[in-house]
Order: structure tokens, then sequence, then C-alpha cells
């Protein structure tokens, strides 16, 4: 059985819930074997996890150049190994890292590349496409297509894979040809779960009316144990931290219950939370966009609204 090489998704030494879902897709068309490209140490944090669900091999590439460079190192890493083992795909995480990488990756091994896919089988691929509009059926016609895959997508199914580890180099790069990373700062993202990891989400929009409104979409969301999103228009009129905007310009989520209140539901903010697996609107326009999406929607006073169910919530909690 050929191997599918899954470019592993981590940070500070976890791993990312859709390399989990990567994993799984992977089984449908081969052996899934890890990627871990990262600086020295990395591996060992995260082998527990990829071989419980269903790593066959981990390829381990450890360089403090893993840290140097933007998106460069894996697609030198990933180019290697496509060209020594001959995978039948490698699958990366549909994020804005994921697809830089997916892109040079290509373009390197001279691959197909489906962007945004949504399922993954034998015969082929479905994808997002046009801002989440439609869905279509696509298969690569190279022999080891780069398909990055939407996080939420996939239903994770753990499973016991053997989990070899086996070093690679890492390939040497020319900073001069290379975007290199001068500083960091990290992101303060509080005690609320990462937003496109959630399995629920509660996002605010225009209709919040302000900045100092979001408050009772926080509490709402805390009820639930949810991460807080945003529409495009709430983040761009200084509302809300732009690293919460949900949509085609932000981030995709695809968690199993999201709750949009005050988000009208322009095509914008849809491509990038329609595969919810349950959607519930509250607006007071009973024409917004927004219903036709939803599986159940509430017209009235978000101020009045949000509050009641976070009360709701609390109290069958308690």
């Amino acid at each position: 059985m050929a191997e599918v090489l899954v470019l592993v998704d981590h940070f500070d030494g976890d791993v990312r819930k859709v390399t989990y879902e990567l994993l799984t897709a992977a089984r449908a068309l081969g052996a899934p074997s890890a990627v871990v490209v990262g600086t020295p140490g990395t591996a060992g944090k995260l082998a527990d996890g990829l071989k419980a669900h269903g790593a066959e091999k981990i390829y381990v590439a450890e360089s403090e150049q893993a840290t140097e460079y933007l998106a460069a190192p894996e697609a030198a890493v990933l180019a290697s190994l496509v060209e020594s083992v001959s995978p039948a795909a490698v699958l990366l995480a549909a994020s804005g890292d994921g697809k830089e990488i997916a892109a040079r990756l290509a373009v390197r091994t001279n691959s197909a590349l489906l962007s945004d896919v949504v399922g993954v089988g034998a015969d082929g691929v479905q994808h997002s496409i046009f801002g989440g509009a439609f869905t279509v059926d696509a298969k690569g016609v190279t022999d080891h297509p780069v398909i990055t895959v939407r996080a939420g997508s996939i239903a994770i199914e753990p499973t016991d894979g053997a989990g070899a580890e086996q070093s690679v180099a890492m390939p040497e790069l020319d900073p001069s040809r290379q975007a290199v990373v001068t500083a960091r700062e990290p992101v303060v993202a509080g005690d609320r779960p990462e937003l496109t990891d959630a399995s629920v989400v509660v996002s605010g929009g225009r209709g919040m009316g302000g900045a100092e409104n979001f408050g009772i979409v926080e509490a709402l969301a805390d009820s639930l144990g949810a991460a807080v999103g945003a529409s495009r228009a709430a983040t761009d009129a200084g509302w809300y931290p732009h690293q919460f905007q949900v949509g085609q310009t932000g981030k995709t989520v695809s968690p199993q219950l999201y709750i949009a209140a005050g988000i009208s539901g322009a095509i914008q903010h849809r491509a990038g939370m329609q595969t919810a697996k349950t959607i519930i609107a509250i607006n007071k326009d009973p024409e917004a966009p927004i219903f036709e999406l939803a599986d159940f929607g509430l017209v009235g006073d978000l101020n009045t609204v949000v509050p009641a169910l976070t009360e709701e919530i609390t109290k069958r909690k308690g």
C-alpha cells in the first residue's frame, strides 16, 4: 500500500486537531505517514498522539532552520520525501500556512493541487469552490496530488498505528531566496478554545452595534465552552480583533455547533462556516440571508435573546 504523507500542524508542543482529521482522511488513499517539521525535540512531544491516530510512519525533520523561515522548510522537506518515497498523495491543512506550503510543493513536484477539500475518497475528493457556493468532485491526474483539507470537514477516527520514526535531513535553504522570520509576537488567545479547533463557535456581526456589546457573545460562548468568532464587518469596524474573523478572507471553521448573532449571512461569511454541522442564527431581520443556511433561526433583538439564552444554559448546567 502506497504511503500518504500528512504534514503535522502543531503549536507549542501540541498537535492541532486538523492533523488527526488528515490522518483519518489519508487512510482512504493509502498508509498514513506523518511528517513533523520543527526544532530539535519537537517530535518527541507529538509522537504518541500521531500513533494513536493511525500514523504508520513518522518522518522527523528537526532543525533550528524550521522556525527561521516562512513555509520554505516544510515545502523543502515534503518535496524531498515526495522524491524518495513516491507517495500516493500529500495532505495538509487548508490554513493560511498550509495553502502556502501546498502551493510551493505542487510547483516543485509538478503535482496537481486540490484546495479546500471537504471530503477524501479512493475515487477522488470533494472540494469547496467559489467562496463555498459549490462543492465539486475532483481528482488529481499526477502521481502525487497535493491536497489541502478544510478543518472540521473529516470526522476523526482514532486507530493504532505503528508510528515508526525515521529521521530525514532538512534541506539547506538559501536565506537570500526566502522570507526570513526576524521576530515573533505571541497571540493572546485567552482560555477559550482555538477558533479553528473548537466544536462550538459563537460569532457576532454588524448587528452587535459596537465593541462594547461583544461581551454578551463572550458570555454565551463561555457558558458553552465555545470559541468566539466575528464577521468581517465587525472586525473591520474594530469591534473585535481580526484574528477571530470567520469568513472567506478570515478563518474557516466547521464546528458541531455554530451560533451566528447579528450576522446577515453574506457569502463572504458563509464561505467560512457553512460546513458547520448545526447552525443557529439570531437576527432581528426575518429576511436576513443567514436564515437560508440555518438549521434553527430566531428572529429577535440579540441584546435580549443572547443574554436570556446564556442565563438558561447556565441554569441548566447548574
